[in-house]
């Protein structure tokens, strides 16, 4: 065993000798290999910083909530087809007798009043501030259980003034930041769509999505009011979703009790796949990561082609290397050297040159990464420089075996002769 790790030792020493004194050929042979951990890196990196950023603003709308759409959840190509435009709206009855429901402790309509019946984006106005680009949503009082927001100041409005139709409002953080810079903005007035109202609460600002934006890019821009009145400004709106949040522990139940439900009021016949969306936050999750999922092979699979050039490259310099040195494996032969030994040293040699490569890689790719964390979500699991480390090092392993086999092939007798 000793004599294995000494012989093992001393073909390290060799192999790092000859890449010293061949510094710039030993760089440019590895360098696919480089990029290839390079990439490896960034897009793990990138990735994992997505899916993690992704997944706890997901987690955020909670564990208990149940999304009811008019269309399929998930992932959406293309545009709806026919029979999706021809489906009938969710209503404001449907979100009641889903709140009836056993396994639900409460269901509320959501209507997005951000563009009016007619497609035009209605404009908020307050202290000689107006915008288009607030996202407006008509809901219950009761949508403040669900624990998605979180009022900071203030209060959510209540179920007197939802059924009085009183024109009060509850606005985001970055509303407040906007037109009440400097001022409380509780009690005071804003104008949307032309009415006054008054702001009774503010909600407390949420951690932004891969940093945030303005506009509609950004979630704390955001007013609800009464749904009563958001009827007032939308008409015979269209809009609706509902949110429903499952007793605790019951959200299969849930689920499936929603699920029956509507089939029942959509009338659905039973050999018929739902008119409606279902979803939750594991199974939006879910449909996420299929699709990082994907990403993540087609972008390794582009970036083991750097690794497979370099991997060429480090063949094609190995196979130079054994030509050069020809007297010199001449020379070990006669001396006692074993083909195993030949073998060994070439390999040795080329898993070195490709390890330092890929040394390098982590190195660029770690650098990278604090450069891409600047402008999105990122960090590098803990796989990410193994597995770059690890692939580099064994395309040595693969791509030395045919020149280390032709190096211990070698007569001693012409080798010796060789000039």
């Amino acid at each position: 065993m000793k004599l294995i790790r000494s012989d093992i030792y001393e073909n390290l020493v060799m192999a790092l000798d000859t890449l010293n004194s061949n510094k710039l050929r030993s760089f440019l042979t590895v360098l696919g290999v480089v990029i290839g951990v390079v990439t490896v890196m960034a897009i793990a990196s990138i990735i994992s910083g997505i899916d993690y950023a992704v997944t706890k603003q997901i987690e955020s709308i909670g564990s208990n909530s149940v999304f009811v759409t008019k269309f399929a959840s998930g992932v959406r190509f293309g545009p709806p087809s026919r029979e999706e435009r021809m489906r009938k709206s969710l209503t404001y009855e449907d979100a009641v007798a889903i709140g009836d429901l056993p396994a639900v402790n409460v269901a509320v309509p959501i209507l997005n009043i951000t563009n009016d019946y007619f497609g035009r984006k209605i404009s908020v106005k307050a202290g000689g501030k107006e915008s288009a680009a607030i996202n407006l949503q008509g809901t219950l009082p009761e949508y403040e259980n669900s624990g998605i927001w979180v009022v900071s100041a203030g209060r959510f409005f209540s179920k007197g003034e939802n059924e009085s139709r009183d024109e009060v409002c509850v606005i985001g953080a970055s509303v407040a930041d906007q037109y009440f810079p400097f001022i409380n903005p509780l009690d005071k007035a804003i104008t949307i769509g032309g009415r006054e109202f008054r702001i009774v609460g503010v909600l407390e600002k949420r951690e932004q999505l891969f940093g945030g934006g303005e506009g509609s890019n950004d979630q704390n821009n955001i007013i609800f009011v009464p749904y009563s009145v958001a009827k007032k400004l939308k008409p015979n709106a269209e809009d609706v979703y509902i949110l429903a949040i499952a007793q605790n522990g019951m959200l299969n139940q849930a689920k499936d009790q929603i699920t029956e439900l509507l089939r029942i009021r959509r009338q659905v016949p039973f050999d018929k796949e739902n008119n409606f969306g279902v979803s939750t936050a594991d199974s939006m999750i879910d449909t996420f990561r299929s699709i990082t999922l994907g990403v993540a092979i087609a972008m390794v699979a582009i970036s083991s082609v750097g690794l497979m050039v370099g991997g060429i490259g480090v063949m094609n310099i190995m196979l130079v290397s054994v030509t050069e040195r020809t007297r010199e494996i001449g020379i070990r032969k006669a001396i006692g050297g074993r083909r195993r030994d030949i073998m060994w040293q070439f390999l040795i040699e080329a898993m070195t040159l490709t390890g330092m490569g890929g040394l390098i890689g982590l190195v660029i790719g770690w650098l990278l990464t604090l450069i891409i964390k600047l402008i999105l979500p990122s960090y590098v699991p803990l796989w990410a420089p193994v597995a770059g480390f690890l692939s580099s090092v064994g395309i040595g392993l693969l791509f030395g075996l045919w020149p280390a086999w032709k190096a211990a092939q070698l007569d001693p007798i012409v080798a010796l002769r060789y000039e």
